[in-house]
């Protein structure tokens, strides 16, 4: 997951691959209060990891229950409809309001001593509706705050529900999917009636809560969209083990993605069209604007068919979430597009409607916008803005307006904050990136070259770290490539030479941080040797091995962007990079460094000893027939001899910013 302050996009070209989803939030939070109410343990497959689950965990877990989480999959021992804890309980729910609400009314119901809050903008979400229903059948719920919105305090009920209970439809539908879930818990004698007041918006998440109330032993009854019956005696059975489906909310980026981005298509895993999931509707809506679509058991494929999309005016009240992406699709539309009775948007993580209309602004668009409708005119060639989107702390707002990257016109666009995609989705961008493609050209590089002890390592790794690209220590090549030859049995002399460039070329090298791996292995100390520095310098000099290193240099290119640190990353390696620095540092102060690292290993060594390999070494490095240790002529010089690493990180950054469109 990327967590740094912004991540910024590249114009990207096109796309084609497979994209396996996560599960989806609704189905995970459903059944993992299910679970939790029932007697006996339930295995759950396939749970999506996110921030909205690992809220409603939690809770669980404070509630009593038995929780084995072993990756996606999570064994979950029940109360049996019983709490084991209900004294004095704080519940924190984030933001996650599918965990929020039916939690609510769960423990309503159940009775104790339990306050639940989350972060402000929850606090600004409504839930007076379901309190109001809540109180009818006899709660006891008090407003910490505001009245009509989180936190609460809930106490214990003097339940009757020998009357319909009322709650009103056309706010959220998770009030009602709150009470279905929670009232089995008292249908003991008699049946329990719903009504609702009002159209019921998002019906088709109501149906994945009867789908799954099914599962578990509760059936349901259902008039149409106004009444709904819980039957007398119901109590809720395991399913033993359940598997939750891929989130069809997420496939909906992807359905755009195929939609709008050259390349052979792109196949989802992990939900087809037969979910039972409403959102995956949002493949008929990217079908009318023009997306070829075909789909099998748990799959999708999505290819680019009519170009400019097609412009529609479309009811979204089935598919609220993912219509989001249907505003961005616009944008590549042959003429406006009208998208109605999305009042829902307004109460979500943050007034959707205002966010999309606001951010489709600043990429170049016309908007316009109502209490619930949004109308996005398209952006001809030309009409493309680079954007900073800001993302309100809302994952799919940041994951729709990332495919502003495929933009005609060829600008970057900002993502603010991408890690509130952990909501739902935590590794989107790397999904995405897995899928795209760019030109080379359009890649961003940002080379730091100097001479030994320099400190280029650590300043490229924080750089990287800072704005969430791939880092390359050109330098660690050669160590990490002698070391994997001799332990692949090799010499590292001449006659072996063609056999090490053939493992060069495909070596499984990659950084993170200080931490260097070959494969699964860190050999992070075992390349920082002083046998493996003799080591490298005799691959060095085998021509065939540096041109395969070269080549595999280049293949560190990658989205969404790169950091190389070396000696000859500006002027041979990347001569094009946007931004090159040269760093520096007096003999004197590289010395002092290094004896400093040398001591903390239980080295034992002299200042002078080092200072004078140090100058030895850059008039070597300054001299070199090949690739000799230069600044390029554009190269930015920096001096860090009297500065922090902080500080070199910032002045780095002043630099890429004032690079930058935003």
């Amino acid at each position: 997951m990327f967590s740094t302050a912004f991540l910024d996009l590249p114009a990207l070209q096109g796309a084609s691959g497979t994209v396996t989803l996560p599960g989806s939030k609704s189905i995970s939070n459903r059944v993992l209060l299910l679970s939790a109410l029932c007697q006996g343990t339930t295995i759950v497959h396939d749970l999506l990891d996110s921030d909205d689950t690992r809220v409603m965990l939690a809770a669980l877990g404070q509630l009593g229950c038995g929780l084995d989480v072993q990756g996606t999959t999570v064994t979950i021992t029940g109360l049996g409809g019983a709490l084991k804890h209900h004294d004095a309980i704080e519940f924190f729910m984030g933001n996650a309001g599918t965990a929020m609400r039916p939690l609510t009314a769960a423990l309503a119901v159940l009775g104790g001593d339990f306050t639940l809050k989350g972060v402000p903008r929850m606090h600004e979400r409504p839930i007076g509706d379901l309190v109001d229903a809540l109180r009818l059948l006899g709660c006891s719920i008090d407003y910490l705050g505001n009245d009509g919105f989180p936190p609460l305090h809930i106490g214990k009920p003097a339940l009757k529900v020998d009357a319909p209970i009322q709650v009103r439809g056309d706010v959220s539908s998770q009030f009602l999917t709150a009470l279905l879930m929670a009232l089995p818990l008292v249908a003991k004698t008699q049946d329990i009636v719903i009504d609702v007041v009002g159209e019921l918006i998002s019906k088709p998440y109501i149906d994945i809560t009867l789908n799954l109330l099914a599962r578990y032993g509760i059936a349901v009854k259902r008039d149409g969209w106004q009444r709904f019956t819980i039957p007398q005696g119901c109590s809720y059975q395991s399913p033993g083990t359940i598997h939750v489906e891929a989130d069809a909310s997420s496939a909906s980026y992807f359905i755009a993605l195929g939609a709008i981005a050259e390349g052979s298509g792109i196949r989802i895993q992990g939900v087809g069209a037969d979910s039972i999931q409403g959102d995956i509707r949002f493949m008929d809506a990217a079908a009318q604007m023009g997306a070829k679509i075909t789909s099998g058991p748990n799959w999708l494929e999505i290819n680019r068919g009519a170009w400019p999309l097609k412009g529609i005016t479309l009811d979204c009240n089935h598919i609220p979430d993912a219509a989001m992406t249907l505003a961005v699709m616009a944008l590549y539309a042959d003429g406006p597009t009208t998208l109605r009775n999305i009042a829902s948007w307004r109460v979500k993580e943050t007034d959707r409607i205002v966010a999309m209309a606001t951010e489709c602004r600043k990429l170049g668009a016309t908007v316009e916008e109502g209490p619930d409708w949004i109308t996005v005119h398209p952006l001809l060639k030309d009409g493309w803005k680079a954007a900073s989107i800001h993302t309100y702390d809302d994952h799919r707002v940041a994951m729709c307006f990332s495919l502003a990257a495929f933009n005609a016109d060829q600008v970057p666009v900002r993502i603010e904050d991408p890690k509130c995609v952990a909501k739902t989705f935590p590794d989107y961008f790397e999904a995405l990136f897995s899928v795209s493609h760019a030109n080379s050209q359009d890649i961003p590089v940002i080379c730091i070259d100097g001479p030994t002890a320099s400190g280029k390592g650590t300043l490229a790794s924080r750089v990287a770290q800072t704005l969430g690209y791939h880092y390359l220590d050109s330098g660690a090549l050669y160590r990490v490539t002698a070391y994997a030859a001799l332990k692949a049995g090799l010499s590292l002399e001449a006659n072996d030479e063609a056999s090490i460039a053939d493992l060069a070329r495909t070596l499984p090298v990659h950084f993170e941080g200080d931490t260097v791996w070959l494969g699964q292995e860190d050999v992070s100390n075992a390349i920082r040797t002083e046998q493996a520095g003799m080591n490298a310098s005799k691959v060095s000099v085998l021509p065939t091995v540096r041109t395969a290193l070269v080549a595999l240099q280049h293949n560190f290119q990658r989205l969404p962007g790169l950091l190389a640190d070396g000696r000859d990353m500006g002027t041979v390696i990347f001569p094009d990079a946007p931004l090159k620095v040269f760093l520096t540092a007096s003999a004197a102060q590289r010395a002092e460094r290094r004896h400093k690292q040398l001591i903390s290993k239980g080295i034992s060594t002299t200042l002078d000893s080092l200072r004078a390999d140090l100058e030895a070494r850059d008039a070597r490095d300054s001299s070199r027939s090949v690739a000799p240790l230069k600044a390029a002529q554009d190269a930015y010089q920096l001096d860090n001899s009297s500065l922090s690493i902080e500080a070199s990180v910032d002045q780095v950054l002043t630099w890429w910013q004032a690079k930058q469109p935003f």
